[in-house]
């Protein structure tokens, strides 16, 4: 049952691939609940994308998924300017990434009706994020970042580093010397 599931994804993904701005094969994508400019949305090679992602592109935003990202269930993106998925990058279930903010200074109008403020966002390659985490805008994950569950993470992380809670905080960076993650 398993494999024919995949398979199926997979032809979905090849059907729906000229609606995109690039979805390369072998790619396959589970059934969406929103995709909002897929034209703004450009897959790599290998990229396996489990049910439920809502995809949202905003004022021309684009969505970079590099190749060999694994993504899980109900994953939630939404993009104002360039967002990249580096190569090799899993994504547990749940997990929400943006590169927008909402506006709320004036307290006379509805947040919804204030404008959005761009953040650039990034992940970088080979980096693991843990299920239900909240990647919020203005954050670059470097190469090999570790994301614990349910952490909301805003800022800059260097390569190799552990980071967890809310807010996020690194525990452990990877020494290069001694070849050792070791804790902060």
């Amino acid at each position: 049952m398993h494999r024919f599931k995949k398979g199926y994804w997979m032809v979905r993904a090849f059907i729906l691939s000229p609606f995109f701005g690039a979805l390369r094969m072998p790619s396959y994508m589970g059934p969406s609940l929103l995709l909002l400019h897929p034209r703004n949305f450009f897959i790599g090679r290998r990229v396996r994308i489990l049910p439920g992602m809502r995809a949202e592109s905003h004022h021309g935003g684009k969505i970079y998924i590099h190749d060999n990202v694994a993504i899980g269930q109900s994953f939630h993106i939404t993009a104002m300017g360039d967002l990249h998925i580096g190569e090799g990058t899993v994504i547990s279930g749940f997990v929400m990434v943006t590169d927008i903010d909402h506006e709320y200074r004036d307290v006379d109008r509805p947040v919804l009706e204030q404008e959005y403020i761009h953040r650039r966002t990034d992940i970088g390659e080979n980096c693991f994020v843990g299920m239900g985490a909240r990647l919020q805008a203005g954050t670059t994950l470097g190469r090999g970042c570790i994301v614990g569950a349910n952490a909301v993470v805003r800022g800059d992380f260097p390569d190799h580093c552990v980071i967890v809670g809310a807010p996020a905080r690194i525990v452990k960076r990877f020494n290069a010397d001694s070849r050792v993650w070791e804790n902060c």
